[in-house]
């Protein structure tokens, strides 16, 4: 692998998991159903490996 595709991959992974932090505590403010479903739609974009209950298991 190529410094430069290697450089990329760790850019990717260190902007999901930024992203997946903000989401957390946004799930945590939620208050309704709808948003936490809103948010968790989002996740599985980012991330579609994860499980709800394993983020939701992290967030506590």
């Amino acid at each position: 692998m190529s410094k430069r595709l290697i450089d990329r991959e760790l850019k990717k992974r260190r902007l999901r998991r930024e992203k997946l932090k903000k989401l957390r505590e946004k799930f945590k403010i939620a208050k309704t159903e709808e948003e936490k479903s809103f948010i968790f739609k989002k996740v599985s974009k980012i991330a579609p490996n994860v499980k709800i209950e394993d983020f939701i298991s992290s967030i506590k």
